[in-house]
């Protein structure tokens, strides 16, 4: 599996932003997806998961009720829609993929894509 994360860039504070993740290979219906993010000198943490369905998510206390994790299985895509950004919110985001269920876990995941900033100014 090939991931490709793309959509971050610079935006305000409160502003939003929608990141995407492009999965290669025939088994994205069958795979988990989850959000991480790293900031500068700061350890990759979870955002946000989403079933192989589509039918559970899990959301970091962090974003929840600002960011919505979705997916479209035709389109092997996986989405992340931020809304209400804080600086706080800055960092490099990556998608990452792991069979069937969502994890908060990073270690639980085994592909990876390559990352994308979002920097958000106040």
């Amino acid at each position: 599996v090939q991931l490709q994360a793309s959509g971050g860039g610079l935006v305000q504070t409160g502003g939003s932003l929608r990141l995407s993740c492009a999965a290669s290979g025939r088994t994205f219906g069958s795979l988990a997806m989850g959000w991480f993010r790293q900031a500068p000198g700061k350890e990759r943490e979870f955002a946000a998961a989403i079933s192989w369905s589509g039918g559970s998510t899990l959301y970091a206390d962090s974003v929840k009720g600002r960011f919505t994790i979705s997916r479209d299985n035709d389109k092997n895509t996986v989405y992340l829609q931020m809304n209400n950004l804080e600086p706080e919110d800055t960092a490099v985001y990556y998608c990452a993929s792991r069979p069937l269920h969502g994890s908060r876990r990073y270690a639980e995941y085994h592909y990876w894509g390559q990352g994308t900033q979002v920097t958000v100014s106040s």
